[in-house]
């Protein structure tokens, strides 16, 4: 989850901004948890295209 999509019950302001120290420890929270590596949507997609042209060429060069 990313603090893009969270909003704060303390400001109603969104987590990302950090406008009060609740808002502030959640983000930092949530990127300590993350490790600061995020496994986007397109990176999965790059790394399955990148799979499936590797398989692709190895069955190639089998036959």
């Amino acid at each position: 989850m990313c603090c893009d999509d969270l909003v704060c019950a303390r400001c109603a302001g969104p987590v990302a901004e950090g406008r009060c120290p609740t808002c502030r420890a959640a983000r930092a929270e949530l990127h300590h948890q993350s490790g600061g590596f995020v496994l986007s949507p397109q990176l999965v997609a790059l790394l399955l295209l990148v799979l499936t042209a590797v398989a692709l060429l190895a069955a190639h060069q089998v036959q």
